[in-house]
């Protein structure tokens, strides 16, 4: 018998970037990278685990904006596009590598894992939420949604028509993709404030997650920690996040992912190779980028990107399945110690960005892979569970209210409000003010009635917390400013046609095709509660 759980988290997640507009934007690329680095090696995981007898449990979000770009047939065709340009780009690698034994190596080990992933893409018909429905519907994932556009709720709160669009919105379009209501949301940075699960109540939500002191902070003060969710008010749960297991893998310091044996991210052909070698697979305008080849490892720290040496992923293989029975010999301590102390069982929630497993990692699904395999075949301490599952089995639990919380920096809200993005909140705030007014117009014709729901989709599209993000990281700043910009002058436009009741229906259609996401969105979603 177990004596505790663990439970392992992924949130998947990007914005919605769909530039029909333009043949080339390289933002696009964020989601080509994460399917052939992150979301297939996933789906290939979880394939060989059933395969192979073990009924491994996860929960995983999949935010709106990535379920939308994973279906969507423009961004399908683009990247079977890329993918094959991969494909080219390792056989010419191979050729020019032909007498130089150990990047020829490494070029044929690339060519079989693009051909794998070929494999699993075709599979699906080029569409992975049918694969993730698969492990949905056999009980292996239990898969939740988040904000519509991963909205940062907090800074929303004095509009709750605001939040509840977020909410509801992201609950019909999960249930459009996977044929059913979800059973929890990852909240957007995990950020919790006061009065929040009311709504997720109403929208039929069992639980939700939060940062570790979003749970310790609660009043009363819960009797076992975060090592058990507790039930707010509502009947809604909150579990909180483990800070040692996340420390292990997260941390620059101690962390997993900073061995020297894994593979280097920062080094990449795109930047090594010859420029009129390299040039027909960078960007279109001549400028390098990251094409997904790399050669070389960590090597060790204090080293700069010159000093690195050759990648072997067989000993990279074996120092994952290394650290993964470290992983699970420590998750058996901790679960052992709690169990002792709180004379029941624990539960260890362990929640990452899916995209550290794969796209910065590199060698984190074998992590996972391993991590699942041995905890299965070699300890019977904990049970690994998804929260669905935990809920179903453990009913009972303490009623506190969680304290206000995210997963930021310093745990709060200052990293979606400082001096790099504050200025984007009154806009957001005066969009939304202008949203509820429209909300309670009955349409004249189905030209206002699609007129009003795109107003809605501009809205939520500029409210996506990755824009202020990207402006505090100080990564790909202009293109988070004008994202910001473009949907709130949409917006704006909207609202000033439908009020002068001369809609352009020929812009209109346009900015319909360019950001299409929700189809099913109905307007009325923001009338007052």
């Amino acid at each position: 018998m177990s004596i505790g759980y663990v439970a392992l988290v992924l949130h998947a997640h990007l914005p919605f970037v769909r530039h029909p507009e333009s043949d080339f934007v390289l933002e696009e690329e964020w989601l080509f990278e994460a399917i052939t680095e992150t979301y297939v090696p996933l789906l290939s995981m979880f394939a060989g685990l059933k395969r192979d007898g073990v009924d491994f449990k996860m929960t995983m979000s999949m935010t709106p904006p990535l379920v939308a770009m994973l279906q969507d047939p423009l961004l399908q065709e683009r990247y079977d596009a890329h993918l094959a340009q991969l494909e080219e780009l390792l056989e010419m690698e191979i050729e020019r590598n032909a007498h130089n034994g150990h990047i020829r190596y490494l070029a044929e080990y690339y060519a079989k894992e693009f051909n794998q992933v070929r494999q699993v893409w075709e599979s699906y018909g080029g569409n992975l939420v049918k694969g993730f429905r698969e492990y949905l519907e056999s009980g292996n994932l239990d898969i939740i949604t988040c904000g519509a556009t991963h909205g940062y709720l907090p800074l929303m709160k004095m509009y709750p028509e605001a939040v509840w669009a977020q909410i509801e919105v992201a609950a019909q379009s999960y249930e459009d993709s996977f044929g059913r209501r979800p059973n929890g949301i990852w909240l957007p940075e995990c950020a919790y404030y006061e009065g929040l699960e009311r709504m997720l109540a109403d929208a039929g939500l069992r639980y939700f997650l939060t940062d570790g002191h979003g749970i310790l902070y609660a009043r009363p003060r819960p009797r076992y920690g975060a090592y058990a969710p507790i039930y707010t008010e509502t009947g809604v749960a909150a579990f909180g996040r483990d800070h040692e297991s996340s420390q292990q893998v997260w941390s620059s310091q101690v962390g997993y992912p900073g061995a020297p044996e894994y593979r280097e991210f920062y080094r990449d052909l795109g930047w090594d190779a010859d420029y009129e070698y390299i040039k027909p697979y960078i960007m279109p305008n001549g400028q390098r980028k990251n094409v997904g080849i790399k050669y070389h490892k960590i090597t060790g720290k204090g080293l700069g990107l010159a000093d690195k040496v050759w990648y072997d992923p067989y000993w990279a293989k074996e120092k994952a399945a290394e650290h993964a029975g470290n992983f699970m010999e420590n998750r058996q301590q901790q679960v052992g110690n709690l169990h002792n102390l709180m004379q029941r069982k624990p539960i260890v929630v362990s929640p990452y960005d899916a995209e550290l497993y794969g796209h910065w990692w590199y060698e984190g699904p074998w992590f996972l892979d391993y991590f699942f395999r041995k905890s299965w075949f070699d300890q019977d301490t904990y049970e690994m569970t998804h929260l669905s599952d935990y809920l179903s089995s453990n009913p009972t639990q303490q009623v506190a209210r969680p304290s206000q919380s995210s997963w930021g920096y310093k745990g709060f809200h200052e990293y979606w409000l400082n001096e790099t993005n504050a200025w984007i909140y009154p806009h957001l705030h005066k969009a939304a003010e202008r949203m509820i007014e429209l909300a309670r117009r009955e349409p004249a014709d189905e030209l206002e009635w699609r007129s009003l729901n795109q107003a809605a989709r501009e809205l939520l599209l500029a409210q996506a917390s990755d824009w202020a993000f990207i402006m505090r990281t100080g990564t790909m700043v202009p293109y988070a400013v004008r994202r910001t910009r473009s949907h709130l002058m949409r917006f704006n436009k909207l609202w000033e046609d439908i009020r002068a009741e001369e809609i352009d229906s020929g812009w209109l259609e346009k900015v319909e095709e360019i950001d299409n996401i929700f189809p099913n969105l109905n307007y009325r979603t923001y009338r007052p509660l």
